[in-house]
């Protein structure tokens, strides 16, 4: 069972995402705040696996929220926004949330993204991530992160460097096997290895680091073939 923390300061909001939730088999709500100092301190009393934050709360606002939990719990969090452009968003991103969603998202969407993060992959998928990361990485976030970011990423073998590059233009696993003619078995293997050696929590957070390390250049496009 999938225990899930929704945090939103519209009760509308909040009492809609729980009935979808609740609706399904293995999704458990752990509980709901309305704010994000109450996401924090619920986060750490209820252990949930998933925490659906919204950005914009009153007291704590979700970004100082979302890094509270994922600096002290194991929750994953899965960031709400009404822009599909939010420079909050990316904020949220570097905090550690492992994607995020729009609110006008269809209900199946929201189901399926909760599983997703709480089996530890990272909401990548929707083509609005991969332009808001790149948009804000690449025009307001140049300089401060790119020696670090340049120093990290040459721990990295040359197929873990090249497994990192296709991740962050957007391609699945299985897509990336198809592109090193390898296994998706050896895929994962990559991926694997370059979070722990980069010490980052998911695909999110090493897709900023390699747009950081100019690894990909923002509006670099998928290989042919792509969809």
């Amino acid at each position: 069972m999938i225990r899930v923390l929704i945090a939103d300061d519209q009760a509308l909001v909040r009492e809609g995402f729980a009935m979808i939730l609740s609706a399904q088999p293995d999704l458990v709500l752990a509980g709901t705040a309305a704010d994000g100092a109450e996401a924090v301190r619920m986060a750490r009393e209820l252990d949930p696996d998933v925490v659906l934050m919204d950005v914009l709360m009153p007291n704590v606002n979700g970004i100082e929220a979302a890094e509270e939990i994922c600096r002290h719990t194991r929750a994953k969090v899965l960031v709400l926004t009404t822009f599909d452009l939010d420079e909050y968003v990316y904020d949220a991103l570097r905090a550690g949330a492992s994607g995020f969603l729009l609110k006008d998202m269809r209900r199946d969407e929201l189901v399926d993204a909760v599983r997703v993060v709480a089996a530890g992959e990272a909401l990548l998928a929707p083509t609005v991530t991969r332009r808001l990361i790149a948009d804000v990485v690449g025009r307001s976030r140049p300089a401060p992160g790119a020696a670090r970011a340049d120093a990290r990423l040459a721990r990295l073998t040359a197929r873990e460097t090249d497994a990192l590059r296709l991740l962050a233009r957007g391609l699945s696993n299985a897509e990336i096997a198809r592109e090193l003619h390898v296994s998706q078995h050896t895929v994962k293997s990559h991926v694997s290895s370059l979070l722990a050696k980069l010490g980052l929590r998911d695909r999110v957070q090493a897709v900023v680091l390699a747009y950081e390390g100019g690894l990909v250049q923002p509006g670099e496009t998928p290989p042919p073939g792509h969809s």
